[in-house]
């Protein structure tokens, strides 16, 4: 790692660059004479009577030639390209981006405050506040949750009350600050084949999908032993765990026979980054207050 981070590539970057400016101002050079009147050819022939003329330069072309190296000069005594060099000016993409940042929290901050000191229920009955949080939401959330916030096959849908980590404002505050990361333990060696499709048609059977009769009966035994330590004895799941409830008929990854073998087979491992330190605590409450209203009208 030492190699990339010593003084040897600044100079080669440096030597590079002034070679380059230093050809190309050899070919302007070089090629910068002005029609004899006397045609001949190179004496290259391409493609048996291909051959090229000795004709100069167009001079609109050769002056773009020059407006290009003269620009290119001018450019790297002004900004960063020169090595290390930083420029006369001094400009980062960071800096730029710390600029924006500053100047955009002076004009939209206070928009922001204004909503900072109401609950999230009142923010969520505010138009503005809602059309707000809206706009967050497909920014920032709408590429897992979907711009309608119904989720899809492994991202929860935030539309229909089952809340993995609990529904409550404070609860969706903490998961969007913060972000979740839920583990299933897999059980396939534990349980054996027949032992996890036992479980898997229990689990069925709980929200009155079709399921084999014997099975679920053996599988509640099963699961009265190895999943209630996460999912309760009601099986109705534990938020502080972010286990779900697994009677609520509702799937994060399919409520087929098949879907839940595999769950309990392979176990599972989802996780929700963190949004705190990027968005920031005032646009996290609008955000949080959005996610809120969904479910709470």
């Amino acid at each position: 790692m030492a190699d990339f981070t010593s003084g040897f590539w600044n100079l080669w970057v440096m030597v590079l660059v002034a070679l380059s400016l230093l050809f190309c101002l050899y070919v302007l050079v070089s090629n910068n004479k002005r029609h004899s009147g006397k045609v001949e050819l190179h004496g290259h022939v391409w493609d048996e009577n291909l051959a090229e003329y000795n004709n100069p330069l167009p001079r609109w072309w050769l002056y773009l030639f020059w407006i290009t190296l003269i620009f290119s000069v001018v450019y790297l005594a002004l900004y960063p390209g020169f090595g290390n060099f930083k420029g006369v000016l001094g400009w980062s993409s960071t800096g730029q981006y710390y600029t924006e940042q500053a100047q955009a929290e002076e004009r939209y901050g206070p928009i922001f405050a204004r909503f900072r000191g109401m609950d999230v229920a009142a923010v969520a009955a505010d138009p503005e506040a809602r059309g707000m949080g809206e706009r967050l939401f497909q920014t920032y959330c709408a590429q897992c949750h979907g711009s309608d916030a119904r989720g899809a096959r492994g991202f929860p849908n935030l539309t229909d009350g089952g809340w993995q980590w609990g529904g409550e404002p404070d609860a969706i505050k903490a998961t969007i600050t913060n972000g979740r990361t839920g583990v299933m333990t897999p059980f396939g060696a534990v349980l054996g084949p027949e032992g996890v499709r036992d479980v898997a048609n229990y689990v069925r059977s709980l929200n009155g999908l079709a399921h084999d009769s014997l099975r679920a009966q053996r599988g509640e035994e099963l699961f009265q032993t190895n999943c209630v330590a996460c999912h309760g004895a009601d099986a109705q799941g534990m938020a502080m765990l972010g286990a779900p409830n697994l009677t609520d008929n509702n799937w994060l990854w399919g409520s087929s026979e098949a879907a839940i073998i595999d769950i309990v087979t392979n176990g599972r491992m989802n996780r929700m980054p963190g949004f705190g330190d990027f968005l920031g605590e005032d646009k996290v409450h609008l955000l949080t207050a959005y996610v809120w209203g969904l479910t709470n009208q």
